[in-house]
């Protein structure tokens, strides 16, 4: 299925500032309020990453100073955040990204192309995303049943590739895989619903995310003992090689903690009043959640002595480093009651990950910039059930792999092919189209951007190995660009046919809500 404006290049340049599924077939229902989207983007946000990454913080940094790593972090994702935030306000499609990369570099000219190659990244980046969050459950899973830590298999796939070197893959299955891997079948089973029922479902588990949060903090600050949280080892801030790589690996592990803010602009056309929920609900969660995992790793530090945690480089011991924690402090019992509720936090963070990134297929699919099947929405319930079924399906697939790849390989693939773009892109789209509704503009233009840009860029190249997930996001880039350009000499679309640029003088409109 299509949008009936494929073929229309004034349409497409132009939106229909009243109408932002206008040409859609059928439309999207805008049932989600501001509390809903906050929800889902803590969701997202929170998963069991902060829980199972503290150690790796901790190790990168070699002692409490890790906590700058979570500082600068929140500041990254708070400038991100009000990128996200103004272009979403301005374009609350659903498909988000998708849409910014289209209009910001030419709907008819290379902007199909960006916005093509943001949609075959997400083809791996998103299930990789959600398999990351079923992977860390699974393993918390193996603190009550240690039976599931069992290795069935392990592997060390390799690939060497002219000029770029070898691409490695570590496949390790375990009786946790099988756990994994059910949980992406059970998300996809909740989500096929309504959305209206989907948000009610969100507080509900955004509930049991409150609850783990708040004990954890509460249970830390109770026991706390500041002398020990703030125990800094001589050196610790002294500028040298070590110091910034080592900051550079705690900033690439952070970053991946506190993605998600952006999830609602997936989303956008399923929001209530988007102009002005959708930035308020990036600002709010980013704020909300940059206090949390500040309180969570104070209190962390303050009962447990940083040199066991850096000590705690095994993957067991990662992976269950709270319930350790609560067993530390009130007994075996409230390990035990932990790991279930970051069982239920995790799941909440799948839950939302499934939700928003559905979404994406599903608007490029309207546009003729992805396969037709994608475009599906559900007869009844009005969702696109084709895009939500093969992400849970890829996802469930790359369960296989080990976690700590799986966050490296999605932070260097997902900064490169569209974070970049959408930072640079929200300047191009300032300068070439000033006159463009904003309901939300970029506190201190053009600051937070650039800082973004910069700090970005900073984790890519100053961590140890950092070309090795380089590799992966050249090879998809080539294979996308390669793909990309002989699907449009088939179709005569950019660059062989077709507008070669955006419409001269004409202003970029904004998609507004029915």
């Amino acid at each position: 299925m299509t949008s009936s404006a494929q073929g229309d290049p004034a349409h497409q340049a132009s939106p229909n500032p009243q109408h932002p599924s206008s040409g859609e077939p059928q439309k999207l229902i805008r049932g989600m309020g501001l509390g809903s989207a906050v929800a889902l983007n803590m969701l997202d946000m929170i998963g069991v990453g902060p829980f199972i990454t503290l150690p790796l913080v901790v190790v990168a940094m070699h002692g409490p100073q890790a906590l700058l790593g979570w500082i600068l972090g929140a500041a990254l994702a708070v400038c991100d955040g009000l990128v996200c935030a103004e272009l979403g306000a301005s374009m609350p499609r659903a498909g988000g990204p998708y849409e910014y990369l289209k209009q910001i570099y030419g709907p008819n000219g290379a902007g199909r192309m960006v916005s093509f190659l943001f949609i075959w990244q997400l083809t791996f980046s998103a299930p990789l995303s959600i398999a990351s969050g079923c992977i860390g459950l699974a393993a918390y899973a193996g603190y009550l049943w240690p039976n599931l830590r069992g290795v069935l298999l392990r592997r060390n796939l390799h690939l060497a590739i002219p000029l770029l070197g070898r691409l490695e893959a570590n496949i390790v299955i375990t009786h946790g895989t099988w756990l994994a891997m059910g949980t992406c079948v059970f998300a996809v089973v909740l989500l096929y619903r309504r959305i209206t029922s989907i948000g009610r479902l969100s507080k509900w588990l955004w509930g049991g995310v409150l609850v783990t949060v708040a004990w954890v903090i509460s249970a830390g600050l109770t026991h706390f003992h500041a002398a020990q949280a703030f125990d800094f080892p001589p050196g610790a801030f002294t500028p040298s090689t070590d110091f910034f790589t080592g900051l550079g690996a705690a900033l690439l592990v952070t970053a991946y903690d506190y993605w998600g803010y952006y999830n609602i602009c997936y989303l956008a056309g399923e929001v209530e009043k988007p102009e002005r929920n959708v930035p308020r609900a990036v600002m709010i969660s980013v704020g909300l959640v940059a206090a949390i995992y500040l309180l969570m790793n104070v209190s962390v530090l303050g009962v447990i002595p940083w040199q066991q945690l850096q000590g705690q480089t095994s993957e067991n011991a990662r992976s269950s480093v709270i319930a350790v924690f609560m067993q530390q402090i009130y007994g075996g019992w409230a390990g035990k009651l932990a790991t279930l509720l970051i069982i239920w936090t995790a799941f909440g963070s799948i839950f939302s990950l499934l939700l928003g990134y559905s979404r994406v297929p599903y608007a490029a699919a309207l546009d003729g910039n992805y396969f037709a099947v994608f475009g599906r929405l559900h007869p009844r319930h009005k969702f696109p059930y084709v895009s939500l079924l093969v992400m849970g399906i890829v996802a469930a697939a790359f369960c296989v792999l080990q976690l700590a790849d799986v966050i490296a390989a999605l932070v260097v693939i997902r900064i490169l092919l569209q974070f970049l773009l959408q930072q640079v892109g929200l300047l191009i789209l300032r300068r070439r189209h000033p006159e463009m509704p904003r309901p939300f503009r970029m506190w201190f233009y053009p600051l937070p951007a650039l800082f973004a840009i910069a700090g970005f860029v900073y984790i890519l190249i100053s961590r140890p190995n950092f070309l090795r997930e380089i590799r992966y996001a050249i090879v998809l880039l080539v294979a996308g660009l390669a793909l990309y350009f002989v699907r449009a000499y088939r179709r005569g679309e950019w660059p062989w046919g077709g507008a070669s640029s955006a419409p001269a003088g004409g202003a970029l409109a904004p998609a507004e809500p029915d």
